[in-house]
């Protein structure tokens, strides 16, 4: 089925659409724009509007993502730039053809760690300890502003010191303190992330966000959202499991420290693994349309 032969979406249709996601979305942005005027930091959910980088109002913004046809009218012409969107027989479009091969290229990389990630086994035994090895010997507290360590320095040391640490994840393992690198199993490079990332991993998961903002306007809001809410999932999973006190925030420890919160971390992450699975799958069912569209 050719693009114009698709079912168009109508005017009406598209922009109630639009209206909802806006809505959806500003339940979670307005309180974080009025945390952020008050000067309020959040140890949890900041990281995601500062680590990914979408700003919260891309993340309110409707994409219909490619394969979506719309009626052509006022507001899509202000809504959709020419430079990704095509406005032809009274339809507009997202229409790869208009990509510049350095946008290809980035759709490329993007498609291929997912599949190199989905395609890789899953490692359930990292039981959380990146966050740990970030706070090893007590030199980079990247949080010590807002929130306290729950655990003295030495029993902190002690644990990082007592197990293996596995990290796949490079963007973890770069932010571990210089003396707990050289404890990682793996040495991790830039370079080589699509030779570890494992869909077991926290950070993996998370990540399917900033891919799926990567691949904006291509994929829908829709499926972003999804993404999203699975980051949050996911930071509140690896805060929870870390060496911080998030009491006053409303969370309980995941004491991976005992052998009960060990195990409590893994199922956690087997759940995550499995509600990433279908958004990872998708995400790469989209590249595949965009990169083989004309």
């Amino acid at each position: 089925m050719t693009p114009l032969s698709r079912p168009v979406l109508t005017q009406t249709d598209w922009l109630e659409a639009a209206a909802a996601h806006r809505a959806r979305a500003r339940a979670w942005t307005q309180p974080v724009r009025e945390r952020k005027a008050r000067g309020d930091k959040h140890p949890l959910h900041d990281f995601l509007h500062t680590y990914y980088q979408l700003s919260l109002g891309k993340l309110e913004r409707w994409y219909p993502g490619f394969g979506v046809v719309l009626e052509d009218c006022e507001e899509a012409r202000r809504a959709f730039p020419e430079r990704h969107y095509r406005f032809t027989e009274g339809t507009c479009r997202a229409d790869p053809g208009l990509l510049e091969e350095k946008a290809r290229k980035r759709l490329r990389f993007v498609r291929h760690l997912l599949q190199a990630t989905r395609a890789r086994p899953p490692n359930f035994a990292c039981h959380g300890l990146h966050e740990w090895a970030m706070v090893y010997r007590g030199t980079m507290l990247r949080h010590g502003e807002t929130i306290p360590l729950r655990l003295p320095q030495e029993e902190i040391d002690a644990l990082v010191n007592s197990r293996p640490l596995c990290c796949s994840h490079f963007d973890a393992f770069r932010f571990f303190a210089p003396e707990a690198r050289s404890l990682n199993c793996l040495q991790l490079d830039l370079r080589a992330r699509e030779d570890n990332e494992q869909p077991g991993c926290v950070h993996a998961n998370m990540d399917l966000y900033k891919w799926a903002a990567k691949s904006l306007p291509w994929i829908s809001s829709d499926l972003l959202w999804e993404c999203f809410h699975l980051a949050l999932k996911a930071r509140e999973i690896d805060m929870r499991a870390s060496p911080y006190d998030l009491s006053s925030f409303g969370h309980e420890p995941i004491a991976v420290e005992t052998r009960v919160g060990r195990s409590e971390y893994e199922q956690e992450q087997r759940l995550l693994a499995e509600e990433a699975r279908p958004l990872r799958d998708g995400l790469i069912r989209q590249l595949d349309k965009v990169l083989a569209a004309d």
